[in-house]
C-alpha cells in the first residue's frame, strides 16, 4: 500500500534511544543511528524529522520507559527518608545491571553534552531531571524528612543517581556501585526526623 511504513517506528525508536544512550548526542552520528534503527536515511528523516527531533523523541521513550519505575519506587509508604533513598537508587541500580541497555543512563550522558544540545533538548534533560528532584522531595517529606531535609536529601539522591550511571559507564563493577547506594541511604538514614 503506498505510504504505509514498512517498519516497527516504535521499535526503530526503541533502537535509536539505544544508539543516544551508547555514544551520547555528539557522537551519535546519523551514519550510528541509521545503522542502529535499520533504517535509510530518507526513512528515518521522513519518520522522525532531523537529529534533534529524534534525540527528544528518545529521551521522551526514556522517560516513559524508566520514570515510572521511579514513581513505583517513590510512592510508599516509607518508614524513613533512607529507604526512600534507598528505593530510588535501587530502580538505577536495576537499570544499570541490564545487560539489554547499554551501560549508564541516557539522561545522564545527555546533560554531559549539554553544549552540543539545541535549546529545546537542553530544556527537556533539564525538566526531566528537576522532575526527579521533586517528586524525591515529596516523597522524602512523605516520609518524616523536614523541608529544608528534603531538598538536601534530594539533591543529593539526584547527584549519587547520576554519578552510579557515570562509575558504570567506566566500567565499575556491579559491586562498588552497591556500595555506593548504601552508603548514600546510610548517611540519609542517619539524619535525624522531622522533630514532633
Amino acid at each position: 500500500m503506498a505510504g504505509r511504513k514498512q517498519f516497527d517506528v516504535d521499535e526503530a525508536l526503541r533502537r535509536a534511544m539505544h544508539v543516544f544512550w551508547r555514544w551520547g548526542y555528539s557522537e551519535a552520528s546519523i551514519d550510528r543511528l541509521t545503522e542502529g534503527t535499520g533504517l535509510g536515511r530518507g526513512s528515518l528523516y521522513g519518520t522522525f524529522g532531523g537529529k534533534s527531533a529524534l534525540f527528544r523523541k528518545s529521551l521522551e521513550r526514556y522517560a516513559q520507559t524508566y520514570h515510572p519505575l521511579y514513581e513505583q519506587a517513590l510512592s510508599g509508604p516509607h518508614p524513613g527518608p533512607g529507604a526512600v533513598v534507598e528505593a530510588f537508587l535501587r530502580v538505577a541500580l536495576n537499570r544499570i545491571a541490564d545487560p539489554a541497555v547499554p551501560d549508564g543512563c541516557l539522561l545522564t550522558v545527555s546533560a554531559t553534552q549539554f553544549p552540543a544540545l539545541d535549546e529545546e533538548s537542553r530544556a527537556m534533560v533539564r525538566a526531566l531531571m528537576d522532575g526527579l528532584r521533586a517528586r524525591l522531595e515529596e516523597a522524602l517529606l512523605a516520609a518524616g524528612a523536614g523541608e529544608q531535609q528534603a531538598a538536601k536529601l534530594a539533591l543529593c539522591a539526584l547527584a549519587t543517581n547520576k554519578s552510579l550511571a557515570v562509575l558504570s559507564r567506566a566500567g565499575f563493577p556491579g559491586e562498588d556501585l552497591a556500595t555506593v547506594a548504601a552508603a548514600a541511604a546510610e548517611n540519609a538514614k542517619a539524619l535525624p526526623g522531622r522533630p514532633a
